[in-house]
């Protein structure tokens, strides 16, 4: 059980405590209710480039990195569709130190011209060395904008195009910031041996005298349902070819997001699973194979990625796939199979309470969900899923009119 404090600030700034007292290392996790989806369509990238921008210096404290390394500490950051998370860790006795970073750089950044497009820069390098030159890079920039016709998942945390971080104009890139990096647009834990109450008054001194900002709020449109297969052929210069299936599934919030987590597990997640036994060890059609869900708050995908063996055709490694697919869909899986990918899932769950970084992510991101005591719910979530729910979302799930499938051929010499 992960007891904790939960406070929401005269700005809207939501704090969350949790009071561990086995580690002497204290851990603080940003999260900001803004991600890709938040985007103009025609400046995708920002939420990215922030990712990068939230270290070049703020207001009061030119260099973000120092100060926290002069007291122990360490940093990083990552971005989604959803949201944009900063977390850090650093003795305990240090914590205000935390404070003081993450409050300047809410308070406002320094954002320079000049430092401004040497981030732009370095934003624009790794979108062309990730994803436009390196062999299956450009995967997902394909099956993205196949899946989704209106939805802003459409386009990857990176964006749609370097031009769209290219064109940035100083007053846009701050305009995005004071839109959406703001007390009432995010969501603070602390874990660590800490006094809620001591964490309470830190918050309100570093952060209480932020003011509330004007949050942006996108017309986010809801994806139509699919109503046919789609398709797609390219021939790239890569070692194998590869066959992806992409799926829409449910938001995260939906009931039917636990079932769906667990027929990827079913399907493609380790060597006991169904694909790796039939297609890879048993048939050899696929040299390796995997299946993982996007997860993200809105309505998701589930994808499946295969690397066909030599040899094999996409024809024949289609069909095959489709079989492990249409198996599920019609017979009802044992009782034995559900139950050891639920056991995979509690020791992954189970582990990751052991973290005092895992935890202050997972309250930051469940309290964003609706309720951060869900981080005392997944396993039961999990436990309650049927061999029926199984079989009724997989019909659904994994029907050819929900596939998006990407035909990923490696030039022949």
């Amino acid at each position: 059980m992960v007891d904790f404090n939960k406070y929401i600030l005269d700005n809207g700034l939501t704090l969350i405590v949790h009071r561990d007292d086995s580690t002497p290392i204290a851990t603080m996790n940003m999260l900001y209710n803004v991600g890709s989806r938040d985007e103009n369509p025609e400046r995708t990238g920002f939420a990215h480039l922030f990712e990068h921008l939230m270290f070049e210096g703020s207001v009061n404290i030119p260099s973000y990195d120092t100060p926290l390394q002069n007291a122990g500490g360490e940093n990083n950051a990552f971005t989604s569709n959803d949201i944009t998370n900063y977390y850090l860790t650093l003795p305990v006795e240090n914590i205000e130190i935390a404070f003081w970073l993450e409050s300047d750089r809410m308070l406002g950044l320094k954002l320079a011209k000049e430092k401004v497009e040497i981030q732009k820069n370095v934003v624009i390098e790794e979108f062309n060395q990730r994803y436009l030159n390196q062999p299956y890079g450009d995967a997902f920039f394909l099956l993205r904008p196949m899946a989704y016709k209106v939805h802003p998942y459409q386009w990857s945390t990176i964006g749609k195009d370097p031009t769209h971080i290219k064109n940035a104009t100083l007053d846009e890139v701050k305009d995005f910031f004071y839109h959406h990096y703001a007390p009432n647009n995010a969501f603070l834990s602390i874990v660590g041996n800490v006094d809620p109450e001591e964490i309470k008054a830190l918050a309100e001194k570093w952060f209480g005298g932020i003011p509330r900002r004007d949050i942006k709020q996108n017309e986010i449109p809801e994806e139509p349902k699919q109503q046919e297969h789609r398709t797609q052929e390219v021939e790239r210069e890569v070692p194998h070819s590869v066959i992806y299936k992409a799926f829409h599934m449910c938001a995260r919030n939906h009931p039917d997001f636990h079932p769906t987590d667990l027929i990827s597990d079913i399907l493609g997640n380790g060597k006991s699973s169904r694909l790796y036994q039939n297609l890879v060890k048993k048939k050899q059609i696929f040299d390796t194979v995997d299946a993982f869900i996007t997860g993200d708050v809105d309505e998701g995908l589930l994808i499946i990625s295969a690397s066909l063996s030599e040899q094999v055709d996409m024809n024949t490694a289609e069909s095959e796939l489709n079989k492990v697919l249409t198996d599920l869909q019609q017979t009802r899986i044992p009782e034995e199979e559900l139950q050891k990918v639920k056991n995979k899932v509690e020791a992954v769950n189970t582990f990751s309470k052991t973290s005092a970084l895992h935890k202050a992510m997972n309250l930051s991101f469940y309290e964003l969900l609706g309720d951060a005591g869900r981080i005392n719910q997944e396993i039961e979530n999990y436990k309650k899923v049927t061999t029926d729910d199984i079989q009724r979302v997989s019909r659904y799930l994994l029907d050819e009119k929900n596939t998006n499938t990407l035909y990923y051929h490696a030039k022949k010499s």
